[in-house]
This record gives C-alpha cells, structure tokens and sequence, in this order.
C-alpha cells in the first residue's frame, strides 16, 4: 500500500444467531466470514447461547460477544450496530426470531439491530417443516420480503430427531456464498429481481448406453450454480435443475436433480411454464444411444468395439423459445470449440432466445474452472464482452443485462 492510500475498511456484517439446535452451524458460517476478511459481530439471542456459550463466538469472531442491550450502554448498541453494518445476516432465523423481525418486537439486542439496520438483511431459515408451513411462518416470511428483507427457503433433509423434510438450515458455505453476492452489489442496490421467478438448469447430461456407461460430458454444474446463487441474492425465487452435479445444494433455491437430457426436458418444460427467466446453463447432450443394452456392452471375439448408433436429443432450449409467454425472458447459451460469434448468432435466432451466453469450451476451458469468460449476445443487436472473472462475477454481470431486459 503505498503512503497515503487509505486503509481497507473490512465488510462490517452482523451475524444474528437464533436459538435453535442448528446454531452450533453457525460457528461454520463465521468462520468463512472471517477468514475472508469480514469484519463480523455476533449477536446471539438468550436461547442461542443456551446451544453455543459466547467464548465459542468470541474466539472465531476476535471480538466480544454482543449479547444484551444493557453492556457497554454508552455506546448505543442497540442503535449503532445495526447503523454501522454493511450487512445483518441471521442464521439460524427461528420462526419465533422471524415472527418478532415480521411485527417489529425490540426485546433483545438482535430485534433492536434488525429495526435500526439500513443495509442488506438476510435472513436463514432453520426449523421443522410444521413450523415452516405453518401460515403464520408463511405470511412472516411474505412480509419480511415484500419490505426488502432476503429471506431464504430452507432446505430440505435430515432435522432434529428422526423427522426429515423441509426446514434445514442451508449448507453454511453456501449461505456464506450467498452473503457474499449481497455484499458485492453496490451500496444501496436494491433486490431488483424481488418477486420474479426464475428457472437455471445446470450440469451434463448422461445418456446410458449400458448399466455401467454413458455418453456425456464435462460440464461441472458451477456456472449454473452461479446464476442460482446470484439470482438468490437479489430477491428471486430460484428453481434450479440439476443434471449430474456434485456440489452443495444451493441456499434458497429449490433443487430438482435429473440424469438423462430427457428428464432435464421434462423438469424444464414443467418449471419455465411459470417462470418470469429461464437461464438454460446446463449442458445437455445432443445425441443419446439409439437403444439401451440391459448387460455390459462386450468386445467380440476378435477384440473389435461395438458400432452404437445415435440419434438426436431435442432442442430443449428452442422448444422453450417456441412456447414463450409475452414477457419471458430465455437466456440461452453456445459452448463452442470453432466459429464462437457465427454459431452463437445462429443458436440466438434459431432457439428464439433472448440472450445467448457464447464461450470457447475444451478440456482445460470453462469446465469445471471457477472462472469464466463470455460474450453475449442480445437478441435485439447489442454484444457485451465480459472477459474472464468469477463465475459468480460473470453470473451477475448477466443478470444486469437479464433486468435491463425486464425493465422494458
């Protein structure tokens, strides 16, 4: 740093902490916050410190424990920490902790800092699915959104006790993920896809050709996993089809998994009928084996291969652009090896797509990377050329094109 440049003033986040058993995941979450340069303040409700004691908070976060509105009075916490931060994020949000957020109850230091909080407030939901369900949980969480707050759908798996279903506290690195999107949008942004309904696919396909291989490809799942994250971030409500990916399941989204291009056409065609986007980052295969082999396919006797006829998969992104509601946007995407510009205009007319994200593709390119670079193309003559960044990064860049869009 050179003489005179001022110093970095660290992400200042708040990180709320309800009482439920899912608060010990927390300590995971701060320790990402953290460890990535946050400044981060913990301030855990009576009933969280009855899960996780505050030298636990203290100790990852190098700060003290934020706890009551009656310590170190004379420096106003209950006002300035939520004036001060450039983010307040609670997890776990318990649906007594979300109920007094939604009615505006200021009876601890946490409800106190939500009411005096002017940045981005995010929300992390973890209860049982009786308690998610519930309509008082369901108009809460309505509430708290239609006024800003970003508030994510839990996940669904294992929860306290034997019971499974929805109500998981999302994966923490992905909240962190999450977290990370609100804070890079500029001060003041607004979640400028509240309320819009969006559909990513994401992954590769596999076309079975026996019942131990496949045709397929390397497609890793992350650039579409980007789009959901980053959408997520600014207030959509993301459904996200995943086609053979091996990553945690993004916070907030609702995930379907599939294998085959055809249960990506099908899960897709029944998602996009309600969406406001479509974003189609999945790599689909564009040819699938004539017909199945119930045994392991064998050499013959003089050790030649098998001739595997193909035959063509359907365009699933141009039979989503044939049935586009008025006002549907489809973002469509070229993964090329030869002519990138020439073929993404022909994909961009002939999917009847809105945008298409065009980019070189090989064994070392964009597959499985966690960068990414792209040119788009708009359907009504503009090109942006977004040139290598965080696939994140890249998610977003688009997603203001996407709005842009929509706006119109």
């Amino acid at each position: 740093m050179s003489a005179g440049t001022p110093a970095r003033v660290p992400p200042r986040v708040v990180l709320g902490v309800g009482g439920g058993i899912a608060a010990y995941k927390a300590c995971e979450l701060l320790r990402l916050l953290t460890e990535s340069g946050h400044q981060v303040k913990v301030v855990p409700t009576a009933a969280a410190l009855r899960f996780v004691g505050a030298p636990t908070w203290s100790a990852l976060s190098g700060q003290p424990v934020a706890d009551d509105v009656f310590s170190d009075v004379h420096d106003v916490p209950h006002v300035r920490l939520g004036q001060q931060a450039d983010l307040v994020l609670v997890a776990p949000a318990t649906a007594d902790l979300i109920a007094r957020a939604a009615h505006g109850l200021a009876d601890d230091l946490l409800t106190n800092t939500l009411l005096t909080a002017r940045c981005p407030v995010l929300f992390a939901p973890a209860m049982h699915t009786e308690m998610w369900e519930h309509p008082a949980t369901t108009d809460n969480v309505a509430l708290l959104r239609r006024r800003g707050v970003l508030v994510l759908d839990p996940a669904t798996g294992r929860l306290t006790g034997s019971d499974t279903g929805k109500g998981r506290l999302p994966d923490p690195g992905e909240i962190f993920a999450v977290a990370r999107r609100v804070l890079a949008r500029p001060p003041g942004a607004v979640a400028d896809l509240t309320g819009r309904r969006v559909v990513v696919t994401a992954g590769g396909t596999r076309e079975p050709l026996d019942p131990v291989r496949f045709l397929g490809n390397r497609s890793s799942g992350k650039q579409g996993y980007a789009f959901a994250r980053t959408a997520v971030a600014r207030g959509a409500q993301v459904t996200v089809i995943a086609a053979n990916v091996s990553l945690p399941d993004p916070a907030g989204a609702r995930l379907i998994r599939v294998g085959s291009t055809e249960e990506l056409r099908v899960a897709t065609l029944a998602a996009a009928a309600e969406a406001d986007v479509v974003v189609m980052a999945a790599a689909p295969a564009d040819f699938r084996p004539a017909s199945y082999v119930p045994t392991k396919i064998k050499k013959d006797d003089g050790g030649r291969p098998p001739v595997i006829e193909l035959v063509t998969n359907p365009d699933i992104a141009a039979e989503l652009g044939a049935a586009k509601r008025p006002g549907q946007l489809l973002v469509a995407f070229a993964a090329e090896t030869g002519d990138l510009l020439t073929n993404a205009r022909a994909k961009l007319a002939r999917k009847n797509a809105d945008l298409i994200v065009a980019n070189q593709v090989g064994v070392d390119q964009v597959f499985g990377a966690d960068a990414n670079s792209a040119t788009v193309l708009d359907a009504d003559g503009p090109v942006a050329v977004l040139d290598e960044r965080g696939k994140e990064q890249l998610a977003d860049d688009i997603w203001d094109l996407v709005v842009a869009r929509l706006s119109q």
